[in-house]
């Protein structure tokens, strides 16, 4: 059967090395770059910046986006944004890309690692609504503390799986009874909506990736999307080193971020973004190649959510155990075709044994039976 898989990824793919995912260069990125180059503006002020945000805004609804270096900067400051301070606790879920849990530990703030759903690898609310009934309590000051650990609980990040959606409004009603702030990684997600509305926008804060392997890139590159002036106005203040705009003099008033953007950078997303309803319209056709495929295979494909339209960043399948996993790795590897395991659990790294977690029972599945397969746009 394995071989069989192989031989179908080649019937979309082609002969050669068949890789995960790769970035296309199909539009205007050698003009856009030569412009930049030409302008002498190469670093984190020119008009590509400018230009990238209000792109990202008209396609995602967004009302204001901060663009960053990377995705990680961006969910850093966005924890920051949301008052996670030193000591305070961060709930997560531990089926995720580091770049989450490491951000948490930026702030000096602490994770905890929750499950993810029977259903859906991300964020399950069934799990975070019972880890808050048996640890969380509201004190005078109107925040929630954990009983067990007596830190505060100050925010929860949500996390949309290879471009699939959690069920976000579940997430964020929850929160809301404990005075937790939502942010939203959307680092996979661009273009995915959950119940009619980008991923990014729903939950006050929203971050996103442009890594090389996403479905647009800037080579790196990342962006914050904001619904509140205020909040959006500091974030672009402490990601540009919280200088205060002057003419000569340099005065910063605050611990700031070399975290903006570069307008090279942004030259290149720019003319991605111009094609990124193409990608996304190839990509879900892939998706549907591989869910008519599979139906019939005895292997179960990942799907979208009920209520949502993913981008089918990364396509995944879900085999039955992991003596399964192990061998189709290396049946595919070996054939040229690159597939991947889904990450090892947060809490199973070094950086996090000691964090609190629940019993992750679906995670420590889909970490033994997930696996990524070839999801670049087809040319």
């Amino acid at each position: 059967m394995f071989e069989e898989v192989t031989s179908f990824i080649r019937s979309i793919y082609g002969d050669g090395q068949v890789q995960l995912h790769e970035p296309r260069f199909i539009g205007n990125e050698k003009n856009y770059l030569n412009d930049c180059i030409d302008s002498t503006f190469v670093s984190s002020v020119g008009k590509y910046v400018d230009r990238l945000e209000k792109m990202l805004c008209e396609y995602t609804g967004s009302k204001f986006a901060i663009a960053t270096v990377n995705g990680t900067a961006a969910l850093h400051v966005s924890l920051l944004l949301a008052g996670v301070d030193k000591d305070d606790e961060v709930l997560t879920q531990a089926l995720t890309f580091v770049a989450t849990a490491n951000a948490v530990s930026y702030t000096g703030a602490h994770n905890v690692f929750l499950d993810s759903g029977a259903e859906n690898l991300g964020l399950c609310p069934d799990d975070l609504k019972s880890f808050l009934n048996q640890h969380a309590e509201m004190r005078a000051d109107g925040f929630c503390y954990n009983k067990t650990t007596k830190r505060r609980i100050k925010a929860c990040v949500p996390m949309h799986v290879f471009g699939h959606p959690v069920k976000l409004d579940e997430i964020m009603a929850i929160c809301l009874q404990y005075n937790i702030i939502v942010v939203e990684d959307a680092a996979e997600s661009l273009g995915s909506l959950y119940k009619g509305k980008h991923t990014g926008t729903i939950a006050p804060i929203g971050t996103l990736s442009f890594n090389g392997n996403k479905i647009v890139t800037s080579g790196g590159g990342g962006a914050l999307l904001i619904q509140d002036e205020k909040l959006a106005k500091r974030a672009k203040h402490i990601t540009t080193t919280a200088k205060v705009p002057h003419r000569w003099e340099f005065f910063h008033d605050e611990i700031g971020f070399n975290y903006r953007l570069p307008n090279l950078n942004a030259a290149l997303l720019c003319a991605q973004l111009e094609k990124l309803g193409d990608f996304k319209k190839n990509k879900r056709e892939t998706a549907e190649k591989y869910k008519k495929f599979f139906s019939t295979s005895g292997v179960t494909f990942l799907t979208e959510p009920s209520n949502c339209e993913s981008n089918y960043w990364l396509n995944a399948i879900l085999l039955k155990n992991k003596d399964d996993q192990l061998k189709f790795l290396s049946v595919t590897n070996d054939a040229g075709v690159m597939t991947r395991p889904i990450w090892r659990l947060m809490p199973d790294l070094p950086a996090f044994a000691n964090c609190q977690k629940t019993s992750l029972v679906n995670a420590r599945r889909y970490e033994d039976t997930v696996v990524n397969i070839p999801s670049s746009v087809r040319v």
